[in-house]
């Protein structure tokens, strides 16, 4: 072969290659997500997080309350529990933008709840509620067009339940973590308010 067909050869097999790389690069997000079924209630502690893949909704809206964010069955149950004691640190809006409700007396040797509320990409929403069903055993399922994990345990200094539960949709994480004080409906409420 003369050496200028060599050349066009080389080109041509370089110009190939330039575009399957340009092609990679046009694959959708989902492709690169692994995919599951939502779990049955047999298999949920076995099932892996998927964030859903709805775009980031029109009517979302990042809370900046924490009373308001619950509704009235659940602020019934939280009647005569402290919110946001300066004794537990930073809460409320935070400069960082998220929010951190913070429900306990500090007087209370375990009894409590925290809930933050915090922007998060998809990626390292994924990463981390698969880290938490791999390393610690949380279940998760996909209800509300989210994702949510959970995962309760014994408090290991007194007779009652720990737990925490997380949900993830449209760019936002509720994280809420307790100690004997769940009340019930208490994220679904969060849920509801940034999502009507």
């Amino acid at each position: 072969m003369r050496p200028q067909g060599r050349l066009r050869v080389g080109i041509a097999a370089a110009v190939l290659v330039a575009g399957a790389t340009l092609l990679a690069g046009c694959l959708p997000d989902e492709a690169l997500i692994p995919k599951s079924a939502s779990p049955t209630a047999s298999d949920e502690s076995s099932a892996e997080p998927t964030p859903s893949a709805t775009p980031t909704s029109p009517t979302m809206t990042m809370p900046k309350d924490c009373r308001e964010i619950l509704s009235d069955d659940v602020l019934a149950e939280l009647d005569g529990v402290p919110l946001n004691d300066p004794a537990f640190g930073e809460s409320g809006m935070l400069s960082d933008g998220s929010l951190r409700c913070i429900w306990g007396d500090p007087a209370a040797d375990t009894t409590g709840l925290t809930t933050t509320i915090e922007p998060m990409w998809r990626g390292e929403a994924l990463d981390m509620l698969n880290a938490l069903v791999a390393d610690e055993g949380f279940s998760c399922y996909t209800p509300d067009d989210g994702t949510r994990c959970e995962k309760t345990w014994p408090n290991k200094q007194y007779p009652v339940t720990d737990g925490r539960t997380l949900f993830w949709r449209d760019g936002l994480l509720i994280d809420t973590r307790y100690s004997n004080l769940a009340p019930s409906g208490y994220t679904s409420a969060i849920i509801a308010a940034i999502w009507p």
